[in-house]
């Protein structure tokens, strides 16, 4: 129960930010969206119908047609996240106003908003519906990948825009698109980014001393074998955050500089210590 009304107070939040966000500064600055929000507000500047109620109708009638794509939770808070973003686009529709002329402020703060808001909604579990549905129709059908689909999916919309709103401003459109993708990410995985990192040295028992004693971390030995020198060898690998790498590149570096690293970004991290898989 705790963790669902937590859930629920970020679709909220997340619902009214992203309201916010289009009522402020995408719509007065005549800018637009990619996916359905971007047809939705192209609908408001061609036939002047509420953002609010499109965007409600539109994602409905798609989410009736993908529901067997969504898990029973995950659908139940995209219906939620549906409504919570369609009745704050309309309820703030008619005091949203035009807080600046500038067009690349107005294009970063639309973006930044937009996509804190779908950020904190995707966080909760649930989804913006719309493109993310069309994009699971299109991979069954026509074998595209998700992010492909999606991709297509904007880029078309944002196009599409260009008769309506010019050039210039669908290329505004593109910078409020990127900066929100950015903004998602940024929300979702958060500010703690990790690293995984492979070393195989010559010597491995002081590098793990090292590291264990300086830098208070854990490592995994992994048995290897080499391909070209037939070789047994031990792999350590090790999970740390982005300003550790340098600590760690030197320690590797005084104790054996011919040590063969790799260092990979770390997506998401799920275990004990970590995160719950509940």
């Amino acid at each position: 129960m705790k963790r669902t009304l937590k859930d629920l107070l970020l679709i909220l939040a997340g619902s009214l930010v992203f309201a916010l966000g289009v009522n402020y500064f995408t719509i007065p600055n005549k800018l637009s969206e990619g996916g359905i929000l971007g047809i939705t507000i192209i609908a408001y500047y061609l036939f002047h119908l509420s953002p609010g109620v499109v965007n409600f109708i539109l994602n409905v009638v798609l989410i009736a047609v993908g529901y067997k794509f969504f898990e029973k939770r995950a659908f139940v808070y995209t219906l939620i996240s549906i409504a919570a973003c369609s009745l704050f686009l309309y309820v703030t529709e008619s005091v949203g106003k035009l807080l600046t002329q500038d067009m690349l402020l107005a294009s970063v703060f639309a973006g930044f908003l937009v996509g804190v808001g779908l950020g904190l909604i995707f966080r909760s579990g649930g989804t913006s519906g719309g493109t993310s549905i069309l994009a699971q129709l299109a991979n069954q059908y026509f074998g595209w990948s998700i992010a492909k689909a999606m991709l297509i999916m904007d880029v078309a919309v944002v196009a599409g825009s260009v008769f309506v709103i010019g050039l210039e401003k669908a290329m505004y459109t593109l910078l409020v698109v990127y900066i929100g993708a950015k903004a998602i990410d940024f929300i979702v995985e958060g500010l703690d980014e990790r690293v995984a990192v492979l070393i195989i040295s010559n010597e491995p028992e002081r590098v793990l001393t090292t590291i264990t004693s300086k830098m208070a971390r854990g490592l995994t030995v992994l048995d290897g074998h080499g391909g070209y020198t037939g070789q047994d060898k031990q792999v350590l690998y090790l999970v740390i955050n982005k300003p550790e790498v340098v600590m760690l590149k030197n320690i590797i570096r005084d104790i054996d500089v011919h040590a063969y690293v790799t260092v990979h970004n770390v997506h998401e991290m799920i275990g004990k210590g970590y995160k719950a898989t509940t």
